[in-house]
């Protein structure tokens, strides 16, 4: 158990700061109220997590550990879907009200699609 929690802690580390990163790249670089950072690392954290689940459902070449770091831990830390909610409230307050929407309803819709894409990907492997 002190394992597992440990190899969940250092990617949920490693997949923090890569979120903090990414959204900071992102917003020094696109200058808009639309939360894009947030929103891209979502998309592409639902894609990794698909392929990640996707490559040890197909083979033995992820062990249980290094699945457990990648998906719960890794991509636990780097999907920020507590800042997704806090987004879309404050757009609300805001009054942002399509880019609230856009933003909701791309991230449920691209989401479901980039975990599918990703386990599709590895099964055509």
């Amino acid at each position: 158990m002190l394992k597992n929690v440990l190899i969940i802690g250092l990617g949920g580390f490693l997949g923090t700061i890569s979120r903090y990163l990414s959204t900071v790249y992102v917003h020094k670089w696109v200058a808009i109220s639309f939360p894009l950072g947030t929103f891209l690392v979502n998309i592409l954290g639902c894609f990794l997590i698909g392929l990640f689940f996707g490559i040890s459902e197909k083979s033995d070449l992820m062990s249980s550990d290094l699945r457990i770091f990648l998906t719960i831990g890794f991509c636990g830390g780097f999907t920020t879907f507590s800042t997704f909610a806090s987004d879309n409230i404050m757009m609300i307050k805001d009054q942002q009200f399509l880019y609230m929407a856009l933003y909701t309803i791309g991230s449920v819709a691209l989401g479901l699609l980039m975990v599918y894409l990703g386990q599709l990907l590895i099964k055509t492997i």
